[in-house]
């Protein structure tokens, strides 16, 4: 039995086991016949052309992980942003873990999918808000099919969160090879908000393939920041479908970090609906290895007066491959608009790869939009400067591959963010830039 023919006969079993009404169950439902339908997607479909999921789909994963297993917060400190304050919302193998989560009630609701896709008093946001913008595509109807557990956070009208919020899915290693798939909800009403770190990690090195799908909702003047740290280890692959919408005058950036992992593949989509609008997507990505990092982004620009910010950053080593696929869509409704795509990238290798194809869909006539990619190796002369300056070339190479990924660096609004990235980029260059490691 291959895992697409596990995934749809493991489905009835879980959906036996859900205590949900019609409406779930019919979201449910068509969500597994999609999937059924479509199965997992291969390089012969355009968005896919450079992206092989076929190493990753051989292992024999467990759907339905074990029993809850304890970790102690000491055993996983360092993979918290510990230095500040934060809420935390913790799981373990799927399941949320109370005793390493904090969170609050403090006139906004931090808590789990499960409740709020379970108990009355959410239904009215559930039905408004829960898979009405992620995708039919295979992948997100696959973790659609299987939603029960992962971060439901809604910050209600004029509401500025005291402490980011830190959301961080352990994998155990129990078991030889484990699929997880948490669903995550965030609404942030009008003019308020929040600060978001996202980190998915392993603690073995045993294989795992994660299927996550977010959907964020950021309605007039909200303002919100979300950070991805993937930094995770050789076995596991990570699939991030997220999806944003975004109404009148709010304020979108998302900056995603991707040092770690077997296979990193990125969705991201932002539906513009209102003026004023600003959406920022950012990312730095350096890997090496046989590492595969994908970036997939889409802005959708339906209304006029709005901008987009797009700034990706890749330093591929050794036989690793990247991609990035970005696309920005310019409704003819949506003049006045401004939408930059930046993409550039490093090889400092003979063997690693990169394939890259920004894009545009422009069909309204007084816009700024604009879009490049460039590929090359380090400069020669300011390599020569630095060396001749007395700085060995090893630190000379370090120096200017995180001078090329700083300015995405200084978008970051957390110090203790920017200060984490620092360290983790010198420990992928292998050298001391002067963090305090």
């Amino acid at each position: 039995m291959d895992l697409k023919e596990k995934l749809i006969s493991s489905f009835w079993a879980f959906e036996n086991h859900q205590d949900d009404d019609a409406y779930l169950h019919k979201i449910r439902t068509e969500a597994i016949k999609s999937f059924e339908d479509k199965g997992f997607p291969t390089k012969k479909e355009e968005a896919w052309k450079y992206t092989s999921l076929n190493s990753i789909l051989k292992n024999d994963y467990s759907v339905f992980p074990k029993l809850e297993n304890t970790i102690e917060y000491n055993d996983v400190k360092k993979y918290f942003i510990h230095d500040i304050d934060t809420y935390k919302i913790v799981f373990i193998d799927g399941k949320y873990s109370s005793h390493l989560s904090q969170t609050t009630h403090e006139g906004m609701d931090i808590c789990l999918m499960s409740s709020a896709l379970s108990k009355p008093k959410y239904r009215i946001l559930i039905e408004n808000y829960f898979n009405t913008i992620a995708k039919n595509d295979s992948l997100t109807s696959l973790n659609t099919a299987f939603s029960s557990e992962g971060a439901y956070i809604h910050i209600p009208k004029n509401k500025m969160v005291a402490k980011p919020i830190q959301i961080i899915h352990f994998s155990t290693g129990n078991e030889s090879a484990i699929m997880l798939q948490p669903r995550n909800l965030i609404v942030v009403d009008e003019n308020s908000h929040v600060q978001i770190i996202e980190r998915h990690q392993s603690l073995t090195d045993n294989a795992v393939l994660t299927n996550s799908v977010t959907e964020v909702f950021i309605n007039k003047r909200a303002i919100v920041d979300y950070y991805k740290v993937q930094n995770d280890s050789l076995n596991a692959s990570l699939i991030d479908n997220s999806y944003i919408n975004q109404k009148q005058e709010s304020i979108c950036s998302v900056h995603t970090f991707s040092f770690g992992g077997k296979l990193t593949r990125n969705n991201l989509n932002f539906f513009q609906h209102g003026e004023r609008i600003n959406s920022t997507l950012k990312g730095v990505t350096i890997i090496g290895d046989k590492q595969h990092v994908d970036h997939n982004t889409l802005v959708h620009h339906k209304e006029p007066n709005c901008e987009s910010h797009q700034d990706y950053k890749g330093v591929f080593g050794e036989n690793s491959t990247g991609v990035f696929n970005g696309k920005i869509i310019v409704d003819k409704e949506a003049q006045k608009t401004n939408a930059f795509q930046s993409n550039k990238n490093i090889l400092i290798s003979d063997k690693a790869t990169i394939n890259t194809k920004p894009q545009l869909e422009i069909f309204a006539d007084d816009v700024k939009c604009s879009h490049g990619c460039t590929i090359g190796q380090l400069d020669e002369s300011a390599l020569f400067y630095l060396r001749s300056r007395g700085i060995p070339e090893k630190e000379a190479k370090a120096l200017l591959m995180y001078a090329f990924s700083n300015n995405v660096l200084n978008s970051v609004r957390i110090p203790e963010i920017k200060h984490r990235i620092n360290k983790i980029i010198a420990n992928k260059l292998g050298v001391n830039l002067g963090f305090d490691l």
